[in-house]
């Protein structure tokens, strides 16, 4: 891959975006790139929680608008297709069976913001700018709406999309749109604690499961989300990871995850 790293060390995936001279602005390959990543990542057995992050000053600018420009004659199916990849990639990051912690050090905006929102943890150094500023040039901010408002709820969501200004790390932490301001020379490492942290203490097949089912249960009435709940809750206790982990316990024994 031209634009994306993929490295695997102590069982932590770490998928860097590498387009630093553009600002790793959104391309069509950017996002291919990221996509095999990604897949690559859920598929890998050597894996069991990914970091993003990105080289050079600026996490992601968002979208490569010299290449939106060139769209612009495109008819309506065209334009759905080239913006079903961006869709496709925000999907796997949000539904995948493994935890992604998104390590931010330099500004994310526009299609970049809701790349790093998207992911399950979001950790950011001081100096990094947030926003989601389409409606100043005319476009909309539509993917990212659909997790925003799960995320954040309506108000919020509201503030952010139509001001289209962009907001301090520390307003993001404040607001809920990232998890943690951390100093930028403390960054990487509060990150690779938090990724050997989930690997070394809790089983892979429980996050995933937890993962899936905060998904999935917004959608649901109170009574369907209770029911597939209890479904969840009964299929867990079949798995090798529960019968391990309580064995472990009620023996006093570590176990290893």
């Amino acid at each position: 891959m031209e634009f994306v790293t993929y490295e695997v060390e102590n069982r932590i995936g770490y998928i860097t975006l590498n387009r630093p001279e553009k600002r790793n602005a959104l391309s069509p390959q950017l996002i291919s790139e990221l996509q095999q990543a990604f897949t690559r990542a859920s598929e890998d057995a050597t894996v069991k929680v990914v970091v993003l992050k990105a080289n050079g000053k600026v996490f992601c600018a968002g979208a490569d608008l010299a290449y939106i420009q060139t769209l612009q004659t495109n008819t309506f199916e065209e334009n759905l297709e080239d913006s079903m990849h961006l869709r496709n990639l925000f999907y796997k990051i949000y539904t995948m069976g493994k935890v992604v912690i998104a390590q931010v050090h330099g500004h994310a905006i526009a299609g970049g913001c809701g790349l790093a929102s998207i992911c399950d943890f979001v950790y950011s150094a001081p100096e990094a700018k947030y926003g989601y500023t389409e409606v100043k040039i005319g476009f909309i901010p539509a993917l990212v709406k659909v997790f925003l408002l799960r995320k954040l709820g309506e108000t919020r969501v509201k503030e952010l999309l139509l001001s289209g200004d962009l907001i301090t790390a520390d307003r993001a932490e404040t607001i809920g749109l990232i998890t943690e301001v951390v100093a930028a020379e403390e960054l990487e490492g509060k990150v690779n604690q938090l990724a050997e942290h989930l690997c070394k203490q809790n089983s892979g097949d429980s996050m995933a499961f937890t993962k899936k089912m905060i998904a999935e249960i917004p959608c649901m009435s109170i009574e369907d989300g209770l029911n597939y709940a209890a479904q969840q809750n009964a299929r867990a206790r079949a798995t090798e990871d529960c019968k391990k982990g309580i064995a472990g316990f009620l023996n006093k024994e570590s176990v290893t995850w």
